[in-house]
């Protein structure tokens, strides 16, 4: 497989969408897509990926999108480095508005409706849901079972790293992630169930 592969690219012009009925798109990437999606995410591999989206006009000048996107990845544990198989099944929307524009200054409140952006001319729906993607992979993998990361290193007698007192450092993370200073990646998701059945398609 080529390292160079690019990632997967699908622009829509919403202006030459239809302005009175949404619009359905389904995107379902390659294995080499999969595999650029994978070294961008800087997680071992996505096994299945799916997109489906609806794009609806809103308003005078603006569109919501609506998609939910299913994906198989695979992320390295954190404490054994073992592969871990996760299952992603997560809904998305976008809203585009002309007239929105981005909070600009150190002190400004966050707006209560993340899903609001700037009305592109073309919308790449391929990073939307990479995007979604990376927000959906959870921060800490852990195989089943697995003992702390450097378990040598615990005192006789002191108790292993329990989930959850990693929990609290996921909350940081994530507002760290909010105020922009994070990687986009959002606590959730455990094991799939569906690693054995996988049938290399590409389907979610």
């Amino acid at each position: 497989m080529p390292e160079n592969t690019p990632l997967p690219r699908r622009m829509i012009r919403l202006a030459e969408l239809p302005e009175r009925r949404a619009t359905e798109i389904e995107l379902v990437p390659s294995a080499d897509e999969r595999a650029a999606v994978a070294r961008d995410l800087d997680i071992p591999g996505v096994r299945k990926l799916r997109f489906l989206a609806r794009l609806i006009p809103e308003g005078r000048d603006g569109w919501r999108l609506e998609g939910e996107i299913g994906a198989t990845v695979v992320q390295d544990c954190v404490a054994t480095l073992e592969p871990v198989v996760t299952r992603i099944d997560e809904t998305v929307t976008r809203r585009y508005l002309a007239d929105w524009r981005e909070p600009e200054g150190v002190e400004v409140e966050m707006p209560e409706d993340d899903t609001l952006e700037p009305l592109p001319a073309a919308l790449d729906l391929a990073q939307v849901m990479i995007e979604a993607l990376a927000l959906a992979l959870p921060d800490y993998p852990r195989a089943d079972g697995a003992a702390p990361a450097d378990a040598s290193a615990i005192p006789p007698g002191a108790a292993p790293i329990r989930d959850e007192e990693v929990k609290p450092f996921a909350g940081l993370a994530a507002l760290r992630d909010k105020l922009g200073g994070g990687d986009g990646k959002a606590d959730d998701g455990t094991p799939g169930d569906d690693a054995d059945n996988d049938t290399g398609d590409g389907r979610a």
